[in-house]
């Protein structure tokens, strides 16, 4: 008897196998004429696009629908084949949406690798390490912006910031020295290396702008001035751009959009602060906006964080924030005499508490790609 249980089992697992052998190939056929299928709808969809024709067309599926059941002969109940077909159909109308999906410049599934942009010689993202772009809210003089850079030179800054033409609130408030304040901030980087970042306000200055700057900035309250964005991408220089005040990510990266759709693909973004209901900072630091800005897109981003705050004291706190979910960089407004600053003097910091910013950054030691420092862990 055991012998004879033994045989009947060893045969069933050969009818067994067989029969699983022949699902396996059932599958593989049926994967084929999925594919075939999906291609064949793949090309409905670019003929309905062409023509402008919508994609769904309900009475065309209720006609299969109804053709699959009369010819259903079983196993499966009619309902059960429409369950099953509409998948089918539902994955077909999902490629074809794909398929007419616009393939952004700024979108990761046009470019997966990251942008690297360099700015006077200094790059930007990737595997480099995070940079740090620092200067005062805007220049003032002469003597203020050269004791500004060679400072800034002195602790290995390399990228000095400064406001030529300031947007202020206040009508009546500093607007800045204009060209001749362009030509102070470029004698004073030349004269101490460093590369010179400044903020362009109408399209009308961005050749002047790009003749002394490395780097044009558009603001946070140009950054939907698609006029602005269209001179700036064909300025040749490499472009920082703010996100507005109340702006979506969305809105933000589509006006990154109009930048590398002008033919300028060296465009650095930054997440400044969004205005929100809070009183107790100037503004509120999104830094899910930059972690969702590096997953999304290929270019840098860095992270201001004298505006997004507005309290010298968040400083040190928000730049760790802002490193450790994945930030190029990060940029920060320094005057030698705060208290006198002609713009944003309460924000702005002076040399010792820079010092002090520094070494509580830990900026000289250069953070790795994995930002493991900020948490302590082995590098």
């Amino acid at each position: 008897m055991p012998r004879r249980h033994a045989r009947y089992d060893h045969t069933m697992d050969e009818r067994v196998t067989r029969l699983r052998e022949r699902i396996d190939a059932l599958n593989i056929e049926l994967l084929e004429r999925l594919s075939e299928r999906a291609e064949v709808a793949e090309a409905i969809g670019r003929l309905q696009t062409e023509l402008g024709m919508s994609h769904y067309d309900p009475v065309r599926e209720q006609a299969m629908l109804d053709a699959l059941t009369h010819a259903n002969r079983g196993p499966f109940s009619d309902a059960v084949v429409k369950s099953l077909f509409k998948q089918v159909f539902q994955a077909s109308m999902q490629l074809e949406h794909d398929q007419d999906k616009t393939r952004y410049l700024t979108s990761r599934q046009t470019r997966d690798a990251d942008t690297v942009v360099h700015v006077g010689g200094v790059p930007i993202g990737g595997e480099h390490p995070p940079v740090l772009i620092a200067g005062p809210c805007a220049i003032e003089s002469s003597e203020q912006v050269g004791t500004i850079a060679a400072f800034l030179a002195s602790r290995g800054v390399r990228i000095m910031r400064g406001g030529a033409f300031k947007p202020r609130t206040d009508p009546y408030s500093f607007q800045g020295l204009g060209v001749d304040g362009l030509r102070l901030g470029r004698e004073a980087a030349d004269a101490h290396g460093l590369a010179f970042v400044t903020e362009v306000m109408d399209a009308a200055d961005v050749v002047a702008c790009a003749e002394y700057a490395h780097m044009l900035q558009i603001g946070a309250r140009n950054m939907q001035n698609f006029t602005l964005l269209r001179a700036a991408a064909r300025s040749g220089r490499p472009v920082l751009l703010k996100r507005g005040l109340s702006a979506t990510i969305e809105e933000w990266v589509m006006a990154a959009e109009y930048l590398l759709h002008g033919g300028n693909d060296q465009v650095v973004l930054c997440e400044r602060g969004i205005r929100t209901f809070e009183r107790y900072t100037r503004n509120t630091l999104d830094v899910s906006a930059v972690a969702l800005a590096k997953l999304e897109t290929h270019l840098p981003i860095l992270v201001d964080v004298t505006h997004s705050g507005g309290r010298p004291d968040l400083l040190v706190p928000l730049t760790k924030a802002g490193l450790a979910v994945g930030a190029d960089g990060v940029m920060i407004e320094v005057h030698p005499n705060p208290a006198v600053a002609l713009s944003d003097n309460k924000q702005q910091i002076d040399f010792e508490a820079f010092d002090a910013y520094l070494e509580a950054t830990r900026y000289h030691g250069r953070l790795s790609p994995g930002r493991t420092e900020l948490y302590g862990a082995e590098g």
